[in-house]
């Protein structure tokens, strides 16, 4: 159901003589029946992000579609307005492409999401009796360390749990470039990921994986993030060989981190300009996302049902995004 707010029409008097005069009439929402296309990808904060910035615009009377994106290869369909809103933007797998989209004029930074973004390579903190010398990177150079992580699909290398291949981490470049004795195995998804996590931590089993910040995990098991020391990332370090202890390679270092941004296709701006700015006001913060995805990862819940008790529950929050 569309809700409308009606033009209006003041009458007033002008300079002694009677006059009327119609103020500019406030559009009414929503400004299009044409469906607004939410781009859906493969981590439950995002999921539960974009269920609930939809769940706002169906609430003003949007019609939304969400449509499972890959992480990488949507960006030309946000250039051809094919899909208009990405809720997260992440600094390491995202940046140069939403950076190139900026510059064409087809990609709109819609601001921040008040989130606070570290992703890296993490271990439990029982590995470092396993590898002494942690967090520091250069104990994964250990012959001891990287035999208690093998497992028979690497061995005699140890194993690094990646990501879906799609996250575009980096990670076979940095063990090259770092000369570790590692070879990555990608997860197919987040679930996955953080059942491997657990399935570690609960019977002590050597891992190394990429986690992620903000997110339920650290509420739930000990573990520290590698410490890069002197490789810590630099922007140089994705761009110039020279840049790092590998003069002859990029990727000699960890991986970004900072905060998430909020991306849109320029083509929605005039279709529906209240819903653009309603987005451009949503934000959230760590400490609320790591609840919701407590609801969803742990509790069971699916991401669209986190997203309607969020929203069913602050309507005083959220609704001032929409004004």
């Amino acid at each position: 159901m569309f809700r409308h707010i009606k033009a209006f029409v003041m009458v007033g008097a002008l300079l002694g003589a009677t006059a009327f005069m119609a103020l500019p009439a406030k559009a009414e929402v929503p400004e299009s029946d044409e469906p607004i296309k939410i781009a859906i990808n493969d981590w439950t904060s995002q999921y539960v992000g974009s269920y609930i910035i939809g769940g706002i615009f169906e609430r003003m009377g949007y019609d939304v579609e969400y449509v499972q994106a890959d992480v990488l290869a949507m960006f030309p369909a946000f250039e051809m307005g094919d899909l208009h809103i990405e809720v997260e933007v992440w600094p390491n797998m995202m940046y140069d492409l939403f950076m190139a989209g900026l510059e064409t004029g087809n990609i709109l930074n819609m601001g921040e999401t008040g989130l606070n973004a570290i992703e890296d390579w993490w271990y439990p903190t029982y590995m470092e009796e396993v590898c002494p010398g942690l967090p520091n990177w250069e104990a994964l150079k250990n012959p001891d360390c990287t035999a208690a992580l093998a497992v028979p699909e690497t061995a005699p290398m140890g194993r690094y749990l990646g990501g879906p291949v799609g996250w575009a981490g980096f990670d076979e470049e940095r063990i090259e470039a770092l000369g570790l004795n590692l070879q990555v195995i990608h997860a197919g998804t987040d679930a996955v990921l953080f059942a491997e996590m657990g399935s570690a931590y609960a019977r002590k089993a050597p891992i190394i994986q990429w986690a992620w910040v903000p997110h339920w995990w650290p509420t739930k098991y000990d573990g520290k993030f590698i410490d890069w020391g002197e490789q810590a990332y630099e922007p140089e370090c994705y761009t110039d060989p020279s840049w790092g202890i590998n003069p002859d390679m990029m990727y000699d270092c960890g991986k970004p981190g900072g905060t998430l941004k909020k991306m849109a296709s320029a083509a929605g701006e005039e279709i529906w300009p209240a819903a653009y700015n309603t987005f451009r006001n949503y934000e959230l913060t760590d400490a609320l996302v790591a609840e919701l995805l407590v609801r969803a990862d742990v509790d069971g819940l699916e991401p669209q049902e986190v997203a309607e008790e969020w929203l069913n529950a602050n309507e005083d929050v959220w609704r001032p995004w929409t004004n």
